[in-house]
């Protein structure tokens, strides 16, 4: 097992690329896993195949349809509309077992390529009610898959504590905010850089930056 390799779950957007340059600073060798589950836009897989080869990194596309098959939501129908949770409700992008999945085909991958360190992009503090962006998740998670497979993995969190301003001033102190803001695809429309503007990933990306530039 290599203490100085790490595979990145990456999606292409604002966080798991600021996650992807923190991880480059880290270690000594990075490579990122992204996951096709036919989701609402087949631009994010396009991207996020763009920017690792813009950055050199290898990176491992993996079907994960089935989650397309289990989970319908606003993620993975079309017909099916981008909305907050309200009253204590999901929102209609919250897709069941996604985070579990993810993390753990991550670490079995990690396991066949001799990588100690698997890093994500969730995040308590804007989490958008995401039971599986808890912090006590990950680390529940982290025991049981170290368990299951008998090795000492370590998943990363990089922005578990951050707000969107503090992931935007991480990015700035990675040298690629310019990177981040332009290249990276979080609106659940499917538009790179700064997106609609309307929907909820959108307004929260952007009110994140807003107070960025603020201080």
């Amino acid at each position: 097992m290599n203490n100085n390799k790490a595979i990145v779950v990456f999606s292409g957007g604002q966080d798991s690329t600021t996650c992807l340059f923190w991880a480059l600073k880290q270690f000594n060798e990075v490579e990122v896993v992204t996951f096709d589950y036919n989701q609402r836009h087949q631009e994010e897989i396009k991207v996020a195949q763009e920017i690792a080869d813009e950055l050199g990194v290898k990176q491992t596309i993996m079907d994960m349809s089935l989650l397309n098959q289990l989970a319908p939501n606003a993620l993975t129908r079309n017909d099916i509309a981008v909305t907050e949770g309200e009253d204590g409700e999901l929102p209609s992008t919250f897709v069941p077992g996604r985070n579990l999945l993810f993390l753990s085909f991550a670490t079995i991958y990690a396991s066949q390529v001799g990588a100690k360190h698997i890093v994500t992009g969730v995040c308590e503090t804007d989490f958008s009610g995401y039971p599986d962006c808890r912090d006590v998740f990950i680390k529940s998670l982290n025991v049981t898959l170290n368990l299951s497979m008998d090795t000492q993995f370590v998943i990363h969190t990089p922005l578990m504590w951050l707000d969107k301003a503090e992931t935007w001033a991480l990015a700035d102190q990675l040298n690629a905010f310019e990177f981040v803001r332009d290249k990276t695809l979080t609106c659940y429309e499917g538009i790179r850089g700064s997106g609609c503007g309307e929907c909820p990933a959108c307004k929260l990306r952007q009110n994140g930056l807003d107070r960025f530039l603020e201080k």
